[in-house]
């Protein structure tokens, strides 16, 4: 791996997330000294496989399975703190030391129970709208909610405020009784009390003292000293608020832009960028879908790739893999290369598909991504299609290794996006990976 420049790394997803970024974290993280997670909240699930260990992660970044890794969540995260803790927990409990290794940004934002039951209220409201289903799909773990008093301020909670106990009863005493009156007008029968919350929430702070501390200084810091940064993205380019398919994205940029707001680092400390993209498409929630598929080949590819959430267990929707859309998000995040994960599942397919642009409902067709989600509702794919291929990926040890019909099918998604593969993820294990460090791809 030496042929990287490991000096700053950041890892993003390309799709609609869930595409495997806690796999390739977990792998690079031998090659950096510290990972940074910028964006996003519990509503994220990043899973690695250590030999027979499962392991899902939400908040806390998948270099913690690395013993003497630094890991930082970062001033963009917004952070339920009984998950943390109960992250934490489930770490320990399995002989994972966490100690002084993580360390909290005191300005990300917390997210509070009234967070997750306005979350609950209006998507509840969003679907009975009109007679029709207007809701987001979102996991109702309070997300949107808790970046929304992030903007509105007054009405914000940030870990810093959780080690004063008289701050925190002082803003929760103005917040408490202004979010009671808003539920109650959605119908929500919930109240909070801003005493109960503070002893809550305060305790908490005690715990996590020796844990939040300010992260812009600590990583600036890390960056005189040359140290190697990985940031961590959670969620995926398709899902950013900004560049996503609005309204169907996530409350945060999870794209790299999101990196400069999400650490205090400067855009120009990211080196090397890689994007994570699945061998085929998937996502979770509403939205539009272009190439999703409604049959069995489309079960097939959910039950070979346990397309279900880390987080909140929901099936995924499955289809072909879009590259128009991968193209799209390959340029927003400035992609220095892709890893391809799960590319396993395709193995016993007779034959592949792989969507290269869109018919509008004029007729015409384009190979621009469409990020409105109404206009993106009604566009048709426009297929190229490959021979499948069937070879046990575990005889495999590099990429020259696969079949003609993979490399033919790799090397295609290559010329398309414009980007190489330098990674290929041929199964859930952390070992299961044919890297090429040359940064040549198959060409």
């Amino acid at each position: 791996m030496s042929e990287f420049d490991f000096t700053s790394t950041a890892v993003v997803g390309l799709q609609w997330g869930d595409e495997g970024k806690g796999k390739i974290v977990d792998w690079l993280t031998a090659e950096h000294d510290c990972i940074v997670r910028y964006n996003g909240g519990a509503n994220a699930g990043h899973t690695v496989v250590v030999g027979s260990d499962r392991y899902a992660l939400h908040l806390i970044p998948s270099g913690i399975l690395s013993g003497h890794k630094t890991c930082i969540i970062g001033n963009g995260v917004v952070i339920d703190p009984f998950k943390l803790i109960e992250e934490i927990e489930s770490l320990e409990s399995r002989g994972i030391a966490i100690g002084d290794r993580l360390l909290i940004s005191d300005r990300a934002h917390v997210v509070m129970p009234y967070h997750k039951e306005q979350d609950t209220v209006l998507e509840e409201a969003l679907a009975r709208s009109s007679g029709m289903d207007r809701s987001i799909g979102t996991t109702r773990r309070g997300i949107g909610p808790a970046y929304s008093d992030k903007v509105l301020r007054a009405t914000a909670i940030r870990m810093g405020d959780l080690l004063d106990r008289n701050v925190l009863r002082q803003k929760l005493s103005v917040i408490c009784p202004v979010r009671n009156a808003q539920l109650a007008s959605m119908g929500s029968e919930s109240t909070f009390d801003a005493e109960i919350l503070t002893e809550q929430y305060a305790a908490i702070g005690d715990r996590l003292r020796s844990n939040i501390t300010d992260t812009v200084y600590l990583l600036h810091d890390m960056v005189q000293e040359g140290r190697s940064i990985l940031f961590e993205g959670a969620n995926a380019c398709l899902l950013d608020v900004d560049f996503g398919t609005y309204p169907y994205v996530t409350s945060s940029n999870c794209s790299t832009l999101g990196i400069p707001a999400g650490t205090g680092l400067p855009g120009s400390t990211i080196k090397r960028v890689i994007g994570i993209m699945k061998a085929y498409s998937t996502r979770v929630g509403g939205g539009p879908f272009p190439t999703e598929l409604h049959d069995v080949e489309g079960d097939r590819i959910r039950e070979a790739g346990n397309e279900y959430g880390t987080t909140a267990g929901r099936p995924r929707r499955c289809g072909w893999l879009d590259l128009v859309a991968v193209r799209y998000s390959a340029m927003v995040c400035g992609v220095d290369s892709i890893a391809c994960t799960l590319f396993d599942v395709l193995q016993g397919f007779k034959r592949l598909k792989l969507c290269t642009a869109y018919r509008l409902p004029d007729g015409t067709t384009t190979d621009r991504f469409l990020p409105s989600a109404e206009q993106l509702a009604t566009v048709e794919p426009v297929y190229e299609e490959f021979q499948g291929w069937n070879t046990d990926m575990n005889t495999i040890g590099s990429r020259q290794e696969l079949p003609s019909q993979a490399r033919e099918y790799l090397g295609r998604i290559e010329e398309f996006v414009g980007v190489p593969i330098d990674i290929v993820s041929i199964g859930p294990e952390r070992t299961q990976v044919l890297a090429d460090t040359t940064g040549a791809g198959s060409r």
